[in-house]
């Protein structure tokens, strides 16, 4: 953080602990360097609804970010989405915010922008009235797509963090292998593009050219194709609807070679099945979904859970936590913290 403050020269910068924001402001003041430094979760809501501020980028992983961008899309920022678990959370809730506070929503992540380029132009949100017959998401497959499913006990966690196309951070790596990266990608394709559950289909496409598609009720289906870089979605959003440079490199066509497409193994990536599960279930099923593989990430990570045990966890824990309705942001953040010390008991447990 301090290289980036050094670098850009933020009026903010916000840090999650009060002891990290001390060093860094006792850094940053012996540099002669003038970014504030604030702290904690009601910081980060503070600066995504400054009024100088017109487009936040939700970038934080995991539910951490859920309050800060829900924050943004009530007061009516231009949302550029990459924290999937705020849709997968709050889906309602954070779309009525977006309503309600007069806010642009514009997906990150590849897939979700492609499905966006690949839409009409203007897209209200129905489906049928744009002839839509389908939504597919594509998916790399992970690092462990060929890999006999009785060796994946042994994965090690920085074998899960090598995606072969994608330079991650380690907790979306390993969401990658397992594939609930893609799950949560489900979920969040319902809300952004009020998609029933059975008109979004998963495509494994070990080359991650293209990036999703959608399907057209007279047989066209039109894809967003470009090579795996961040910089392509990110690019269209903040200059949405004009085209700027984004720094990607250019897709060469004759070095391509063969694009491949498969259907999903649910035995090899049982992850994707709970996903579309609870988003079936709908009420609290996503919420328990998203922090019970948040702690068995988390555990994997440290070593404390094997790898094929991840989706294993995940699944007692949607057993065991009852299914509630989901009104409040209190009642979404409760469904979260019971899930997560379920998820911890069960472990303990073990």
């Amino acid at each position: 953080m301090l290289e980036l403050c050094l670098q850009f020269r933020p009026r903010y910068a916000v840090m999650v602990a009060e002891d990290a924001a001390q060093m860094l402001r006792t850094s940053l003041l012996r540099l002669g360097v003038a970014t504030e430094v604030l702290a904690g979760q009601d910081a980060l809501e503070t600066v995504a609804t400054l009024p100088e501020v017109d487009t936040v980028m939700a970038a934080i992983v995991g539910a951490a970010g859920l309050r800060p961008t829900l924050a943004a899309a009530r007061a009516g920022k231009r949302v550029l989405l990459a924290n999937k678990e705020a849709l997968v959370m709050a889906g309602q809730l954070f779309m009525d915010a977006v309503r309600d506070g007069g806010a642009t929503l514009l997906p990150i992540d590849s897939e979700h922008n492609a499905i966006l380029q690949s839409l009409p132009s203007g897209f209200s949100g129905d489906l049928n009235a744009a002839g839509v017959a389908r939504i597919l998401l594509t998916a790399s497959g992970g690092p462990f797509r060929n890999t006999p499913t009785d060796r994946l006990a042994d994965v090690t966690p920085d074998q899960a963090c090598a995606h072969p196309n994608w330079v991650m951070g380690r907790k979306i790596s390993v969401d990658s292998a397992t594939m609930m990266n893609k799950g949560l990608e489900v979920i969040e394709a319902h809300w952004l593009f009020n998609a029933e559950w059975d008109r979004i289909d998963v495509v494994v496409h070990p080359q991650s050219v293209i990036h999703s598609m959608v399907e057209y009720v007279d047989g066209s289906v039109i894809a967003q194709l470009g090579n795996p870089d961040m910089r392509t979605p990110i690019a269209h959003a903040l200059d949405y609807p004009e085209r700027i440079e984004s720094g990607a490199q250019r897709l060469d066509f004759f070095a391509l070679g063969t694009l491949s497409f498969e259907k999903p193994d649910l035995a090899r990536f049982p992850c994707v099945a709970l996903a579309y599960q609870a988003l079936r279930a709908g009420g609290s099923a996503p919420i328990v979904l998203n922090a019970a593989n948040e702690i068995a990430v988390d555990r994997f990570l440290r070593g404390d859970l094997p790898f094929n045990r991840i989706a294993r966890l995940i699944e007692n824990v949607l057993g065991r936590v009852g299914n509630m309705p989901v009104a409040r942001l209190e009642d979404v953040l409760g469904a979260d913290r019971c899930a997560r010390e379920t998820a911890r008991e069960h472990l303990a447990a073990a």
